[in-house]
């Protein structure tokens, strides 16, 4: 996360652009923004642009000011809310995401890939899904 500044202003007022990069896949967001921002507008911007297509982040860098760092992590578990209470939430995602050592944690520990709560049906109930779910919907309507 950093800002290019210095920029000529815009028709619409923006002065700089917010650029927030991925570090794995070098996936870049380039966000114009104006002079007169406050933290909150930041907050709601990144929410908006960064957080609803790609979830929170684990962990985030910048060669901004560490007091600005903190005011903006600050402000934006405050706008998610009670950030404790997504913990087991965060703690089962990392967990069960491949890592440098090409495995989950979770698979490196128990030998296989965690269940999630999309596949807590009991293994001989099968669930009807896509088309065959539509047509079943079509023929009881029809």
């Amino acid at each position: 996360m950093d800002f290019v500044l210095g920029l000529p202003l815009s028709p619409k007022k923006k002065y700089f652009i917010w650029v927030i990069i991925d570090r794995l896949t070098k996936s870049t967001h380039f966000i114009p923004e104006r002079m007169d921002f406050s933290l909150d507008r930041l907050v709601e911007l990144y929410v908006s642009k960064i957080v609803s297509l790609h979830g929170v982040p684990v962990s985030s860098i910048s060669d901004r000011d560490p007091q600005f760092t903190s005011r903006f992590w600050s402000k934006l578990q405050e706008a998610l809310g009670n950030w404790e209470r997504y913990f087991p939430l965060v703690e089962f995602a990392y967990n069960n995401s491949y890592h440098s050592s090409k495995m989950a944690p979770y698979k490196a520990l128990y030998g296989h890939k965690c269940r999630t709560p999309l596949y807590w049906m009991k293994l001989s109930e099968k669930k009807k899904h896509g088309v065959d779910l539509i047509r079943e919907g079509e023929s009881d309507s029809g």
